[in-house]
């Protein structure tokens, strides 16, 4: 899973074009909908010969908690909030990538900044346990996770699980590569 989220940089020399509210190369993207990151990773894996994708929902929790490092921290590598994560203490926009404390696997921004897009559609957990669950084969949205500079601490939880239509954008949403 990349150390990052995906910057305004990258996706304008892959896309051509900047769609982000808060201008800035080293701030991630926002403003792209699941279907603009599908057309973005078509694009990035056909210029790089790379396997680039979203990652599903389990991998993106197992990496945001610390994989096998984990500390069991209430956000992504802390739980003291403003350590981690541009939040609601943010000045009302997305920050620079990698501008606050990384977690135990080095990644950066996995609570806060803005909510990074997965492969799942939404669906309800099993009650059993499972090793690398899948989500559903179908379904009306797309999961996104961490939480962004517009939401309060609760949101910002690793636990914390959010949806939106696979056309829907806002500038606080965002995404990160896995390989």
């Amino acid at each position: 899973i990349g150390k990052y989220e995906v910057t305004q940089e990258l996706w304008e020399a892959v896309m051509g074009s900047n769609p982000s509210s808060f201008k800035g190369s080293r701030r991630p993207v926002e403003l792209v909908s699941w279907n603009d990151c599908q057309d973005f990773i078509r694009k990035l894996n056909d210029l790089t010969g790379a396997s680039f994708r979203l990652p599903t929902e389990a991998e993106w929790e197992f990496a945001a908690r610390g994989g096998n490092s984990s500390r069991g921290y209430k956000y992504s590598g802390s739980d003291t909030i403003g350590d981690v994560a541009w939040y609601g203490n943010s000045g009302g926009e997305t920050h620079a990538v990698g501008g606050k404390s990384a977690n135990e696997l080095g990644l950066y921004d996995m609570s806060g900044n803005v909510w990074e897009w997965c492969s799942d559609w939404k669906g309800a957990y099993s009650s059993s346990s499972q090793t690398n669950p899948k989500g559903p084969g179908s379904g009306s949205s797309r999961v996104r996770r961490g939480g962004s500079w517009y939401n309060v601490a609760r949101g910002c939880r690793v636990s914390n699980r959010s949806s939106s239509a696979p056309d829907y954008r806002s500038n606080y949403i965002g995404l990160r590569l896995c390989h």
